[in-house]
């Protein structure tokens, strides 16, 4: 579905001015149609997510699907030690951990290792954090969405806007581009609670993460 400026100005908690600014500099994807601008929404959550920007929890509604972070994450599970000393290398290791169905692993490695891609296939969300992401997002064989919290064994350079090497990584397997859609959004806003960030650390427990997700999913936290 495509956005007016107006409707990606409340999405963003900005005024329209901002918007219009932002599209003029080229900074933010943007399409000419006719004497209006309009924008791809899932354009503007990962733009909004390599920025460190906080999307409304609004479009959790407005993507129509559901399912939480926290249930995800509980099917795909916590992930300690993951090695690798390049992007290539860390994501080849994540491809292949047990909770990925093997009828997947070929195609998903392909697609976060792709090196033809203009833009790279995961987002750097910043404070060490980065998701595989590719443009199109794999429709895995899995029931459910699937989510994995990956800790790596050494901090890893992701070109993250911040400067900051990637330490922890997120891997998120649905079975439809609108649940991967709709997951994506949730974790990227969950993601903007200081508490969580603190909390995300190979040393916490998977019931103090997933009760910190939990809190922030139902509205307990002001990211």
């Amino acid at each position: 579905m495509d956005l007016s400026v107006r409707e990606a100005a409340r999405l963003l908690s900005v005024f329209e001015a901002s918007v219009y600014r932002w599209i003029k500099d080229g900074s933010l994807p943007a399409y000419r149609v006719g004497n209006q601008y309009r924008l791809n929404r899932v354009e503007l959550q990962e733009w909004a997510a390599t920025r460190g920007h906080r999307v409304s929890p609004v479009i959790f509604a407005s993507n129509g699907a559901s399912g939480s972070v926290t249930e995800a994450l509980g099917r795909g599970g916590i992930h300690r030690g993951v090695g690798g000393t390049t992007r290539a290398e860390v994501l080849e290791m994540v491809t292949r951990l047990p909770e990925v169905p093997e009828t997947d692993r070929e195609l998903l490695h392909d697609l976060v290792l792709a090196s033809e891609s203009p833009a790279p296939p995961y987002l750097c969300i910043g404070r060490g954090i980065a998701l595989p992401h590719p443009r199109a997002p794999l429709v895995s064989t899995v029931r459910e969405p699937r989510l994995m919290l990956c800790f790596l064994e050494s901090s890893v350079d992701f070109g993250a806007f911040d400067g900051e090497p990637v330490r922890t990584l997120f891997l998120l397997l649905s079975p439809s581009v609108h649940a991967h859609l709709h997951l994506l959004a949730r974790l990227a806003y969950a993601l903007h609670d200081d508490v969580l960030r603190q909390v995300l650390g190979p040393k916490q427990t998977a019931e103090a993460i997933l009760d910190r997700i939990g809190i922030v999913e139902r509205g307990g936290a002001q990211p």
